[in-house]
């Protein structure tokens, strides 16, 4: 599903709801952190060397989820309540990618299997048989800023589908990666990120598995580093500043996307795990899930997420992490407990990954 519906295909990523006005640390301080308990970390250590660009998490026992309270994550009526409530979950050890899959990481398994990504491939009448033949054409999503501010309640006015942009040209025809080698790869649907984790030995992370490692050791964060949004004044992660959607001021270091690995890592050593992009993990996204688990009564082990959707919810996958379109403004799911979702064949330049491998 690429082009059959602009609309549909923008509002499967676009993610987030005006705010109302709350910063990231009013919200977070509203929401709470009562209902968290001690993370009990396995004390085994890794099971050997480190694969290239990996990083050993112990994994155990922690609690999942955002605070109990009414905070406003992503404004209005979206209030995080698919990211309530907070449950128990046990998850073995794994090794995890240090930072987001890189442009030239990508690059190299596109060159030994010559594989070609959902928005490089033109869509046929036949998948899209009511599709207008002008919209049958190869591109993804591009986040464009609009020339004065606008009412932050129609996200299409700053998202466009824009013939020919993927990968290699994730603003478009005119725009490229070069010299960008060591950002993350973005305009990857999850079909692609999944390709390229089967060749490369590993897996997309399950939902558990990343907030896991997001925390880095540490129970009821509000950010992957703490619970100050900005510790003694410095940048922890590359977010949006400025008027959303017109301006990033880039006050963190960058405006758009950073290179991976430009911030301080967690505590387990990953960078990025808020902000910059998104990421695909490989549970089904359902809204009520979190409820199904916390009715368990035993801790849940290795969640994967729902075996099967109901027919009333849409089949997306979970994105996690937040990208460099946070913002006060608009949406503060960077924070380590929130979630996102998006359809399966849907790309954006704010959209990437990274793997992991189990023992």
């Amino acid at each position: 599903m690429k082009v059959i519906a602009v609309q549909s295909l923008i509002f499967a990523i676009a993610l987030a709801i005006p705010t109302t006005g709350m910063n990231a640390v009013s919200v977070a301080q509203a929401a709470g952190t009562a209902s968290f308990l001690p993370t009990i970390t396995n004390k085994a250590g890794p099971p050997g060397k480190a694969p290239p660009g990996m990083v050993w998490i112990p994994g155990g026992e922690f609690s999942m989820g955002t605070g109990e309270g009414s905070a406003t994550v992503c404004g209005g009526h979206d209030e995080a309540r698919d990211a309530r409530p907070i449950h128990r979950v046990y998850v073995d050890g794994f090794w995890m990618d240090k930072t987001e899959v890189t442009n030239e990481q990508f690059e190299k398994f596109v060159k030994a299997t010559r594989y070609k990504t959902i928005a490089e491939i033109t869509p046929t009448k036949e998948e899209f048989p009511t599709a207008p033949p002008e919209n049958l054409v190869a591109g993804s999503t591009v986040f464009t800023p609009t020339s004065k501010p606008v009412p932050l309640n129609n996200m299409f006015q700053w998202w466009r589908f824009i013939h020919g942009a993927d990968w290699r040209h994730p603003q478009g025809p005119g725009s490229d990666i070069k010299g960008k080698e060591k950002y993350p790869v973005v305009q990857v649907a999850y079909l692609d990120a999944l390709a390229y984790a089967q060749w490369a030995g590993k897996k997309l992370p399950t939902e558990a598995e990343w907030e896991l490692a997001a925390r880095g050791g540490k129970s009821g964060a509000t950010y992957t580093w703490g619970d100050q949004f900005k510790p003694a004044g410095k940048w922890m992660g590359n977010t949006y500043q400025g008027t959303f959607p017109v301006k990033d001021s880039g006050a963190d270091g960058f405006v758009g996307i950073a290179p991976v690995a430009k911030y301080a890592p967690n505590g387990y050593g990953l960078y990025d795990m808020a902000g910059n992009v998104w990421e695909w993990c490989r549970d089904w996204y359902q809204p009520d899930f979190y409820k199904q688990l916390a009715n368990d009564k035993d801790v849940v082990r290795n969640p994967t997420g729902p075996v099967t959707l109901s027919k009333r919810v849409e089949q997306l996958r979970v994105h996690r992490g937040g990208s460099f379109l946070c913002t006060d403004e608009y949406c503060a799911r960077f924070m380590v407990g929130t979630r996102g979702k998006g359809e399966v064949n849907t790309a954006a330049n704010h959209l990437g990954f990274r793997c992991v491998r189990s023992k």
